[in-house]
């Protein structure tokens, strides 16, 4: 009995220092893709919005579809001006991943994302490419040396979507370089600061889209208020000029006894009409409504394909349902 009760101690060592050295070697591996901390980045990162909500509803998508966590990847798009990066926008990226583990760009469907985001917009330039994650790893490395062979010099943002913290956002940008590490050319990741830059737009959808994530108290966005004292204006406008229509009938009927001073205001606000007849303000004025129903008919046509994709999903979750319970039915009889 106390020959077999040293041999289990002895197993159970055995097991402690393995996995003491698996997760040293974790930790080594995760270590040894960063760079050391006296390193000085090279560039500036101005970050926008949009990105950050881009890569957040990837994931929340693939999440969502998939029904786990999933690693997402996907192209950063933008400026570079000399040192200074502006990251404007991103797309996402389809990729595959091998026996072995490897994560393998599909580079036919970048080249063809590339073409149809340079016909849009065309002032701006492949950056570099996103993930999710706690941290870079070895397989990080191996993304970015695919990435290498579009970009020479890309940079690399990593979302860590299950951060608990309230302090800062947890988005890192790393930057890589070549270093002499036990003798071999290895590729090291160095981290970037960056800072947010919105424009005006960016702000008013951000803001809309803040307050509508969390409208329970009822509360507008600052788009909508300012869409429905337009309306309030518009209607009071219109409820007004029915009024005096009205009195014009009256007096003209005789049922009313004109008062002159009202007749005069009344005048005076017709000879303002002609005003806005010049024909800037009708080139002005077509102009504007031209874009509001152009806007409209895109809102539309978003809104159809997004009710269609809904419909799709759904319809290839029923059918994947049908298809296993067949396979079943088929197993049993």
């Amino acid at each position: 009995m106390e020959a077999k009760k040293e041999e289990t101690m002895e197993v159970d060592e055995v097991k402690i220092v393995a996995e003491s050295m698996d997760t040293s070697s974790d930790k080594k591996s995760t270590t040894n893709v960063m760079a050391s901390s006296t390193t000085v980045p090279s560039v500036t990162i101005s970050l926008h919005p949009l990105v950050i909500m881009n890569i957040s509803e990837h994931w929340t998508r693939i999440r969502a579809q998939e029904g786990a966590r999933k690693q997402v990847i996907g192209a950063l798009i933008g400026k570079q001006k000399g040192r200074n990066i502006e990251v404007l926008n991103s797309f996402e990226l389809k990729f595959e991943i091998t026996a072995d583990e490897d994560i393998i760009i599909n580079r036919d469907y970048y080249i063809a994302k590339e073409q149809q985001y340079k016909q849009v917009f065309s002032d701006l330039d492949f950056l570099g490419w996103y993930t999710t994650g706690e941290a870079p790893s070895e397989s990080d490395v191996n993304v970015h040396k695919q990435i290498c062979q579009i970009n020479e010099c890309p940079i690399m943002l990593q979302l860590n979507p299950i951060s608990k913290g309230v302090d800062k956002l947890p988005i890192e940008l790393y930057e890589s370089i070549i270093d002499i590490v036990q003798g071999e050319a290895t590729m090291l990741f160095v981290p970037l600061k960056y800072t947010l830059a919105t424009e005006e737009a960016e702000r008013i959808g951000v803001d809309h889209v803040a307050r509508m994530s969390t409208n329970d108290g009822g509360e507008n966005s600052v788009v909508a208020e300012h869409l429905m004292a337009q309306h309030g204006a518009i209607k009071m406008l219109h409820s007004r000029v029915k009024l005096v229509l009205a009195y014009i009938k009256e007096v003209e009927s005789g049922k009313i006894k004109p008062n002159h001073e009202i007749l005069r205001e009344v005048y005076s606000l017709s000879h303002r009409l002609p005003i806005l007849q010049t024909p800037a303000f009708r080139q002005e004025f077509y102009m504007q409504s031209n874009d509001v129903c152009l806007i409209t008919y895109l809102g539309t046509l978003t809104k159809g394909c997004n009710d269609m994709n809904q419909l799709v999903n759904k319809f290839n979750v029923l059918y994947d349902r049908q298809t296993m319970g067949r396979r079943m039915r088929s197993l049993f009889f």
